[in-house]
């Protein structure tokens, strides 16, 4: 049995590909049953962002299970399999427990110290539990990446500077503008990428923002909370004809805005530029767009390509994240090495006791004469004896249990004595 991360991010794989295998929140149960009834799959988390879907499994078999979620990956996707597999990346055990420290911590993210993707990870869990596709090993490792991912947020600087992709398309639109200040906002969008947006504009104290949303509710919701207004989205044409920044990130399954569309809307402008930043996952705006005159698109790519320019000011906390990391994968592979060996150790330790109260039963004979006082004292003395004699093999086991020796000890053990 293994544990195996399978999947593919905003670094591996190319935009389109990337939001071909995006498993949307209402799509997830089915995702989840199907990856169960694989035949080399026993748990299965999936985790998909706007610049990853991700695969965590327990794998009965390792070839057997990346073929497994290959396959998954390409029907959900409708790519050929070989496409989807070129951008696949693998790790397995201690590299996958140390690749999902570093998405819970940000670290992986495409913007550094994402702080969306600790509550997507933990969502992915929870969705996963709900479908009972989790087991001892998903539940263990899991659980002790979202106290990885809290740890770091709070013993480094990680997520004070522009910490997710809402803030950074925020930022990034700032600069092509000029300054939004000034500038008439539309969002499209009223989910969790459009609220973090929505609150990163409010807090810039602008004073035009206007919301809409597929779900009229959600939008009169995100807009009652920062004072902007609403628009229905049948008005869509009409808004983006009169803003300055268009920021959109619906839950759509395809195009909301095709080129055709915006030609005609660039044509009521009388040549005003339009920046639009698409967030979306998959993408809400046509790339055909991005060739029209007097629009500015940015998608996914964008944000993270001007994100990467910054990262060299943040070495040292990217340093200090690593750090952390690699403290808790160390701590969470002592863990389990230790739960791995318990059952060995406690059955070790009982056939021990078995054997001595088996000889202080033989021999009761030969303690009849004695008072009870004198019995508990025999029977004490004897449980030390042996106390002690198993507590330095205990000790050794469990200290080595994560490691290679570790491995060979416990298979010693069973070897000299008889252990199953």
């Amino acid at each position: 049995m293994s544990f195996v991360v399978i999947g593919l991010n905003h670094a591996t794989a190319p935009l389109d590909l990337l939001e071909q295998v995006t498993v949307a929140a209402d799509d997830l149960p089915k995702a989840l049953h199907d990856l169960s009834m694989r035949t080399h799959i026993s748990e299965a988390v999936v985790l998909s962002t706007c610049n990853r879907t991700e695969v965590y499994v327990e794998a009965e078999r390792f070839h057997g299970a990346f073929q497994d979620v290959r396959d998954f990956l390409a029907e959900l996707s409708y790519a050929p399999p070989d496409r989807v597999g070129d951008a696949l990346y693998t790790y397995y055990d201690d590299q996958a427990v140390e690749h999902l420290f570093r998405v819970s911590a940000g670290v992986d993210s495409a913007v550094l110290g994402e702080h969306e993707i600790l509550g997507q990870v933990k969502r992915a869990w929870q969705a996963a539990a709900d479908q009972e596709t989790v087991g001892p090993t998903l539940n263990a490792v899991f659980r002790s990446a979202l106290e990885a991912g809290k740890r770091v947020r709070t013993e480094t600087g990680i997520a004070r500077h522009i910490a997710s992709v809402s803030q950074a398309a925020i930022v990034m639109a700032d600069d092509r503008v000029g300054g939004l200040e000034e500038s008439s906002v539309l969002l499209i969008g009223a989910g969790e990428m459009g609220s973090g947006m929505a609150l990163s504009l409010a807090d810039r104290g602008l004073d035009t923002i206007t919301v809409m949303s597929r779900t009229t509710g959600t939008a009169d919701e995100l807009a009652g909370r920062i004072g902007a207004g609403v628009r229905p989205i049948d008005d869509l044409d009409d808004a983006l004809a009169e803003c300055d920044v268009a920021f959109t990130s619906t839950a759509a399954p395809s195009l909301v805005v095709d080129a055709g569309r915006l030609a005609a809307v660039m044509q009521r402008r009388n040549g005003r530029p339009l920046v639009i930043v698409d967030v979306a996952m998959p993408r809400d705006v046509d790339p055909d767009a991005a060739g029209l005159p007097g629009i500015e698109l940015c998608d996914l790519d964008a944000v993270g390509a001007y994100v990467a320019e910054g990262l060299e000011s943040r070495a040292g906390e990217i340093e200090q994240a690593t750090a952390i990391i690699e403290a808790e994968v160390r701590r969470y592979a002592e863990q389990a090495g230790q739960k791995s060996v318990a059952p060995l150790i406690t059955e070790f330790r009982a056939q021990a006791e078995a054997l001595r109260a088996a000889e202080i039963g033989r021999n009761a004979g030969r303690l009849a004469d004695l008072t009870d006082d004198q019995r508990q004292a025999v029977d004490e003395i004897t449980r030390a004896v042996l106390n002690k004699l198993l507590h330095e093999p205990t000790v050794r086991l469990k200290e080595s249990a994560a490691s290679l020796r570790g491995e060979r000890l416990a298979a010693s053990l069973r070897e000299l004595f008889g252990l199953s």
